[in-house]
């Protein structure tokens, strides 16, 4: 592997990557405890799409009454894992940042799976591994698949996409990449901007081409601003879409068509029906 795949600029000093955490004097007890309960658990895995939601709606998703979910809500705002807004009469919910994504992501490698005991919930896990969001981004076979595509196409370089933990440095699943660096090539951004992609628009507080090591393929998703616009674009062509369940991502018929066409992206036929 070439030097200049390694990503000399995520040292340890740089606080958007925060370095070792572990080092800093950081209360992880109180952050744990927020996190431990089975209802306060659901409602941060219903957030970590990076949508907002209603009080009532994480209510019916977690099984509690609605006087319950506000005291579970009111303690995440406090203890800085969510944050709310008022649009009306109607408070929505979100999580704090990416970060706290991440942490749950996190979490989830070490984590005891719960047990499967009806096809509702097979269905659910495996719609997870197919195609999820990862906070603003896309993540399982299709993230891999489509941050492959890019590779393939020439859009992005860098390295080819598979995590390999021998070779690793800091790289673990579930967690945004460091070790390597992806950049746009010059083909790339044309290829972009015929897709109806400005990259000269990406968030500029945020690195722009980032990764993440997918935990369901151990492999690199795209994240960073650029992840973030494709998604959106994605969600905006209708060709993908919004499952049911917390963080389930669809791709439909047309975006199959249009991510074979464009990217020369495929995904085994192996999953649930595409949506129409």
């Amino acid at each position: 592997m070439p030097d200049s795949s390694r990503d000399q600029s995520a040292s340890p000093a740089r606080p958007a990557d925060r370095g070792a955490p572990l080092k800093q004097q950081t209360d992880i007890a109180r952050a744990a405890a927020l996190i431990a309960d089975p209802s306060r658990a659901v409602v941060l895995k219903c957030l970590a799409d990076g949508r907002p939601l209603s009080a009532g709606a994480l209510a019916e998703e977690a099984g509690i009454g609605a006087a319950t979910a506000s005291a579970h809500l009111a303690r995440l705002v406090e203890g800085g894992l969510i944050t709310v807004e008022r649009r009306g009469r109607n408070r929505l919910f979100r999580l704090a940042g990416p970060d706290v994504s991440a942490a749950l992501e996190a979490l989830a490698v070490i984590a005891p799976p719960l047990p499967i005991t009806s096809l509702r919930q097979s269905s659910r896990a495996n719609a997870l591994h197919r195609a999820r969001s990862c906070y603003d981004h896309l993540a399982g076979r299709l993230g891999v698949a489509l941050l492959h595509g890019l590779l393939e196409r020439g859009v992005l370089t860098g390295h080819d996409g598979v995590h390999r933990p021998n070779e690793a440095a800091h790289d673990r699943p579930s967690a945004v990449g460091r070790d390597l660096r992806y950049a746009l090539t010059p083909g790339g951004r044309a290829t972009l901007a015929a897709f109806g992609l400005d990259t000269d628009r990406l968030a500029p507080r945020r690195p722009a081409v980032r990764y993440c090591v997918d935990w369901s393929e151990h492999r690199h998703h795209l994240a960073g601003g650029l992840g973030a616009a494709l998604a959106t674009h994605l969600f905006a062509l209708d060709w993908v879409r919004w499952g049911t369940g917390p963080r389930v991502v669809h791709l439909t018929d047309a975006g199959a068509l249009g991510l074979e066409r464009t990217f020369g992206v495929v995904l085994p036929d192996d999953g649930p029906p595409r949506r129409p």
